[in-house]
């Protein structure tokens, strides 16, 4: 028997593709997302029709190898509508491979963000349907692509999703690892939005909104508690965590995670929660030499609003309390890594745009010291 939001994600679905009967899909998606949600039944009517192509991400990151795939099935196939159903990484590699129309030098030109924009008038219309309350990846217009463990971002306008759909039903069989991850994901992008250069009055509306919902549902989220609840409200908090970081973009906690990822195989969001507050705590106590031309002091009397706090020693308890809630690993020894043996590796492949974002200068000899003297 069909659970009624099976029938409703159909009905939402063919609503978009109403509008191009007839016209050729390519479905991008993960191999587990496919088997696990189930995707073959629940989207029967239109992965039976013969102008259906579907691609199945097999590696954990988004990496260069199967993005060319995708451009060259792209180019084979040439769907008009490219559905994207998966988390942050199915979504990157379906943003990215909208872009480009070859293959050749494909490497060069992401490296150098370099994009053609006499495409536009060609790119397929993209829906982006998250199954993680994270990344709020439909919503924003940049993308992570991994070249030889190497994190590089490509940014435009061009590269948002056209379209979105946020369907709790995709969200609710999300393991517990990985509610956790991306659940803290969507509050760390929230925060780190408050505090970046490039916030503004707009990011900043976003930002808190997002944070809210992320603190008032993370807990019960991961306990399948009102589950129903839950899911929509900490997808809505991830989906404004996208719409902030598109504006202001991430700062120093993103920036570090990245090779804990790609070299030591922890996920995303517990990569970002590794070294969090650590990181804050650094901007709290040098919000004096800030260089933001917002008022530092006042950010932080938000978050502290935010977190039923009364200052930074209390905000860090409630920090480490959610980290706690999330069994997340916040120490290099429970996650197996040796820092003063691998210190050179990490600073080699943090992202530097994403470090000149905090509104206190962080050098990598600051940052060698926060790693190193983390307990």
């Amino acid at each position: 028997m069909k659970k009624k939001s099976d029938n409703f994600t159909q009905k939402k679905l063919l609503q978009i593709n109403k509008k191009i009967a007839g016209k050729k899909i390519l479905f991008i998606t993960g191999v587990n997302v496919f088997k696990k949600l189930q995707l073959k039944r629940r989207l029967k009517i239109l992965l039976e029709s013969p102008n259906t192509e579907v691609f199945k991400k097999k590696f954990y990151l988004p990496e260069i190898k199967e993005l060319k795939k995708i451009i060259k099935i792209i180019n084979k196939f040439n769907p008009k509508i490219i559905y994207a159903i998966g988390g942050g990484g199915v979504l990157d590699l379906a943003k990215i491979s909208n872009l480009f129309k070859s293959e050749k030098n494909l490497e060069k030109k992401i490296k150098k963000n370099i994009i053609d924009i006499s495409l536009k008038k060609n790119l397929r219309s993209l829906v982006a349907i998250p199954t993680t309350a994270g990344s709020g990846a439909e919503v924003t217009s940049n993308a992570v692509i991994y070249i030889n463990k190497k994190k590089y971002s490509v940014e435009n306008k061009f590269v948002k999703p056209s379209n979105y759909l946020l369907m709790p039903e995709f969200v609710e069989k999300s393991s517990f690892n990985l509610k956790s991850s991306a659940g803290f994901d969507a509050i760390a992008q929230g925060i780190e939005s408050m505090f970046s250069l490039k916030s503004n009055n707009e990011s900043l509306n976003y930002a808190i909104k997002s944070v809210k919902l992320s603190f008032k549902h993370y807990q019960n989220f991961l306990n399948n508690k009102n589950l129903s609840d839950t899911c929509r409200g900490m997808m809505l908090a991830a989906n404004l965590s996208g719409k902030a970081i598109n504006i202001s973009k991430t700062i120093a906690p993103h920036a570090i995670s990245y090779p804990f990822t790609s070299h030591f195989g922890i996920s995303h969001g517990l990569a970002v929660a590794l070294n969090f507050e650590e990181i804050i705590e650094y901007l709290y106590k040098n919000k004096n030499t800030s260089i933001s031309k917002f008022n530092l002091d006042d950010r932080f009397k938000i978050l502290f609003k935010l977190s039923e706090t009364n200052n930074f020693s209390e905000f860090k308890k409630f920090i480490k309390y959610l980290k706690k809630s999330g069994k997340v690993k916040d120490t290099f020894e429970s996650n197996n890594i040796n820092i003063s043996q691998n210190i050179d590796l990490i600073l080699k492949n943090v992202n530097v745009q994403r470090l000149k974002n905090n509104p206190i200068a962080l050098d990598f000899e600051s940052l060698k010291k926060i790693l190193l003297n983390k307990k």
